[in-house]
C-alpha cells in the first residue's frame, strides 16, 4: 500500500495576518507555483500537447471528410475520429499507469510524443482513410502512456506538497481553457487562409490545407518531445515529497533494490485499492459522479426541449454547467482551508447529486439554470479535489497507477452512461403538463436525471464514510466554518509544555504523552528543536553564527522544518501532539539573554510555524533550584519566568499554570489534572474515563 496523509494547511486564527491573506490569494499561489522553473516548462509542454490534441480532433475530422463525397459518411466522420481517439483510454489507460510507476517517466513521455509525431506525420503520406483511423487510435494509445507519467511527475516538481492543488488548477485551465481556444483559433486560421487571401479554390489542391494542418499538428508533439528531453530533466525525479510514515508503504513483491514485474505491480495496485479506504472511497465516489455526469450529457438535449426553450435553452444550460465548473475549480483552495480534502470530495458529490435531483424536478428554465450551475460547481470541485488527493496523499511508487485507473474509469463510465442514457429515455412515453401556467414535457429525461442524482448522492455518502479521517470530529463544525468563512482547525490536538528548565519540560512532556497514550487517540511526542537538535548546532557552528538575531533565525528555520515535517502531518491525521517548549520558552530565553524585542521574536515564530498555536499550553511555574549556580543564573530564571507569566496572563483561555515544585510524580499528577480539566467535554475521543490518573 502507499503512504497516505492529510496534506492540508491549518490556519487557527480567524483574523489571519496580511501575509496569510496573501498566501491564500489565488494570484499569489499561482505566482509561487509558476516561479518553479521545471513546472513552468512542463506547463508549457502541457499547453503544446493540449493544443495538438484539440487541433488533431478538428484537423483529422476535416481531413477524413475529404476522403469521401458521401453525405452519410461525412456525418459519421466526427464520431469515428472521436471514437478511435477515445477507445485507447477505455482499453490502455491502466497500462500507462504501470509504465509511469515502472520506468523513467521522462523517457516514457518522450517516447509517447515521438510516437504521436510519427503517426500523425504518416497520415498525409499514406493518404488512406483506414490508416487515418488506425493512426488516430495509436495516437490515443500513446496519449494514454503520456498522461499518467505527466500527472504522476507533477508533485515531484513542486517545492511543497500543498502546491499540488494550484498546479492541478493551472493544468486544467491550460488543457480545457487556453488550449481549446488556441487549437480552435489555429484551425480557423489555417483553414481560412485560402478564403481570407482570396486564393482560388484549387490553389492548394483538395487535401493541401488539410494535410498542412496535420503536419503542423505533428510538429507540436515533436516540439514537446524535444523540450522534455532537453529542458526538464527533473521529470525523472522520484519521491521528492515522501508522505509521512503514519501511512502504509507499498508491499514489495521483489527483493529490495529490484523493480517488480508488471504482474506484481498489478497485484500491488489492486491490493492497495482494496486495503486503503481513502483510495477505495475516491474511486467509488468518482464512479457515481461520472455516471451522473454521463446522464447529464446524454439527456441534455432532450431535457432542454422538455423545458420548452428549444435550442436556446440547450445553449444556456451548456454555458451554465461550464460556468459552474469554473467556479467550483476556482473555489476549491479556499474551501480546503475550512474543510479537509477527504470530506470535501464526498460532500461535493452529495451536493452535486442533490442539485441534479432539483434539475430533474425543475418546472422552469430559470430554476434549471441555477441547479445545473450548482451541479457543475460541485462536480468541478470534486474532480479537482480527487486529483489533488492523488497528487498529494498517494505514495509516489503507486501514484501513476492510481491516476491511470482514475482517468480510465472516468472515460469508461462517461462513455458508457452517455451511450446508455438515450436508450433509457426512449423507454418513457412523453407527457405534456402545465405547471404554474407553463407548459412542461415530462419525458424520459426526468427519471434518468432523478436516478442519476440519487446515485450520485448515495455514492457520495459511501465515499465520505470511506475517506473521512476525522470520524471523531463532527462534520457540522466544518460546515459551520464554511458558512462563516472561518479557517478550519487541524484534526488533532496540540499540547505544549513551557517552563524555565529544559529538564523539567522534557520529563513532564514524556509523562503526559505516556498518560495520554493509554486513551483512544494516537499520541506523538515532539522535542524542542531549538535547544539540543544536532541540525541547529550544525547550522550555528558551521556558519559561525554568533549574533543573537542570526541564531534566532536559525532556530526559527529548524522549528519551521519540524512543524511542517512532523507536527502538522500528525495533527492532520488526528493525533495528539505533546511538545515541550514549543514557542513561548524559546522566545522568553532569547528575549532575556540577548535583549531582543519579544514582539519581533513572536512575529518570527508566527511566520516559522504558520501561526500554529497550541490548543492548551501548560506553564510549569518553579523557583530557581540547584541548577541556578549563580546570581546571574537566578536572575535569568526569574526574567524568563516573568515573561512566560505575562504571556499566560495575556491569553488565559489557552494557558494553565501548574506549580512545578515537588517530586516529578507530584508535578506529573498536577499536569494530568490540569489537562483533564481543561479538555473535558471539549475534545471527543479524549475521555478522562479511558485513562487512569
Amino acid at each position: 500500500m502507499g503512504h497516505i496523509s492529510e496534506a492540508a494547511q491549518a490556519r487557527p486564527e480567524a483574523d489571519a495576518s496580511a501575509s496569510a491573506r496573501r498566501e491564500a490569494s489565488t494570484v499569489h499561489r499561482v505566482r509561487r507555483v509558476l516561479a518553479i522553473r521545471p513546472f513552468r516548462r512542463l506547463w508549457g509542454v502541457t499547453y503544446l500537447c493540449s493544443v495538438a490534441d484539440w487541433l488533431a480532433l478538428l484537423g483529422l475530422t476535416g481531413l477524413v471528410t475529404k476522403f469521401t463525397d458521401s453525405y452519410m459518411a461525412q456525418n459519421f466522420a466526427f464520431a469515428g475520429v472521436v471514437l478511435t481517439n477515445l477507445l485507447p483510454g477505455l482499453l490502455f489507460a491502466p497500462l500507462g499507469g504501470l509504465l509511469a510507476d515502472r520506468f523513467d517517466r521522462r523517457k516514457v513521455m518522450i517516447a509517447a510524443d515521438l510516437a504521436r509525431f510519427a503517426l500523425l506525420f504518416s497520415i498525409p503520406l499514406v493518404g488512406s482513410p483506414i490508416w487515418l483511423f488506425v493512426a488516430n487510435f495509436l495516437v490515443g494509445s500513446a496519449a494514454m502512456m503520456w498522461i499518467p507519467s505527466k500527472d504522476a511527475a507533477v508533485p515531484n516538481l513542486l517545492r511543497r506538497p500543498d502546491q499540488v492543488e494550484t498546479a492541478n488548477q493551472l493544468g486544467m485551465v491550460m488543457t480545457y481553457g487556453l488550449a481549446v481556444v488556441t487549437g480552435a483559433g489555429l484551425y480557423s486560421v489555417l483553414t481560412g487562409v485560402q478564403t481570407t487571401l482570396g486564393l482560388p479554390q484549387d490553389a492548394f489542391g483538395t487535401f493541401g490545407v488539410a494535410y498542412a494542418v496535420v503536419f503542423i499538428n505533428s510538429l507540436l508533439y515533436l516540439a514537446s518531445a524535444l523540450i522534455v528531453a532537453t529542458r526538464i530533466p527533473e521529470l525523472s525525479l522520484r519521491n521528492v515529497h515522501p508522505v509521512p510514515t503514519n501511512g502504509a508503504a507499498p508491499k514489495r513483491t521483489e527483493d529490495e533494490g529490484e523493480k517488480p514485474g508488471l504482474s506484481a505491480m498489478i497485484r500491488d495496485s489492486l491490493s492497495f485499492i482494496r486495503q486503503t479506504p481513502l483510495v477505495r472511497g475516491l474511486l467509488i465516489g468518482m464512479m457515481g459522479a461520472f455516471a451522473a455526469g454521463g446522464a447529464v450529457i446524454g439527456a441534455a438535449k432532450p431535457y432542454s426541449s422538455s423545458l420548452g426553450g428549444g435550442d436556446a435553452s440547450f445553449g444556456l444550460l451548456f454555458v451554465a454547467v461550464f460556468i459552474g465548473a469554473a467556479v467550483g475549480l476556482a473555489g476549491v483552495p479556499k474551501l480546503a482551508r475550512r474543510l479537509p480534502h477527504d470530506r470535501l470530495f464526498g460532500i461535493g458529490i452529495v451536493l452535486a447529486g442533490l442539485a441534479l435531483i432539483l434539475v430533474a424536478l425543475s418546472p422552469h428554465l430559470a430554476v434549471s439554470l441555477v441547479a445545473v450551475a450548482i451541479v457543475g460547481a460541485c462536480a468541478g470541485a470534486a474532480f479537482l479535489t480527487g486529483v489533488t488527493i492523488i497528487g498529494s496523499q498517494i505514495d509516489d511508487a503507486i501514484r501513476g497507477r492510481v491516476n491511470a485507473i482514475y482517468q480510465s474509469l472516468m472515460k469508461i463510465i462517461i462513455f458508457g452512461s452517455t451511450a446508455t442514457v438515450p436508450l433509457l429515455i426512449g423507454l418513457v412515453q412523453p407527457r405534456h403538463v402545465t405547471v404554474w401556467g407553463n407548459p412542461l414535457t415530462i419525458d424520459g429525461t426526468r427519471p434518468v436525471l432523478l436516478g442519476g442524482g440519487l446515485l450520485a448522492a448515495l455514492v457520495g455518502i459511501i465515499a465520505y464514510r470511506q475517506m473521512d479521517s476525522r470520524r471523531t470530529e463532527p462534520i457540522l463544525a466544518d460546515l459551520r466554518n464554511v458558512i462563516r468563512r472561518r479557517p478550519r482547525r487541524v484534526n488533532g490536538l496540540l499540547i505544549a509544555l513551557e517552563g524555565t528548565t529544559a529538564a523539567d519540560t522534557e520529563t513532564q512532556a514524556a509523562r503526559l504523552a505516556e498518560w495520554l497514550g493509554t486513551g483512544n487517540r494516537r499520541v506523538v511526542l515532539a522535542a524542542d528543536p531549538a535547544l539540543d537538535d544536532t541540525r541547529l548546532q550544525a547550522i550555528v557552528s558551521g556558519a559561525s553564527l554568533s549574533s543573537p538575531r542570526a541564531q534566532a533565525l536559525a532556530a526559527a528555520a529548524v522549528r519551521a522544518d519540524i512543524v511542517e515535517r512532523d507536527i502538522q502531518p500528525a495533527l492532520d491525521s488526528g493525533a495528539i501532539v505533546v511538545m515541550e517548549r514549543f514557542v513561548d520558552s524559546p522566545l522568553a530565553h532569547l528575549a532575556a539573554v540577548a535583549g531582543l524585542d519579544a514582539a519581533e521574536l513572536e512575529g518570527l515564530a508566527d511566520w516559522a510555524t504558520g501561526r500554529l498555536r497550541p490548543d492548551i499550553t501548560v506553564l510549569l511555574d518553579s523557583e530557581p533550584g540547584a541548577g541556578a549556580e549563580s546570581t546571574s543564573s537566578a536572575q535569568h530564571h526569574w526574567r524568563v519566568q516573568q515573561l512566560l507569566t505575562e504571556m499566560a496572563s495575556s491569553d488565559p483561555h489557552r494557558y494553565v499554570v501548574v506549580d512545578a515544585e515537588g517530586t516529578e510524580e507530584i508535578v506529573a499528577d498536577r499536569v494530568r489534572t490540569a489537562v483533564q480539566a481543561a479538555l473535558v467535554g471539549k475534545v471527543k475521543g479524549l475521555e478522562p474515563a479511558t485513562v487512569e490518573a
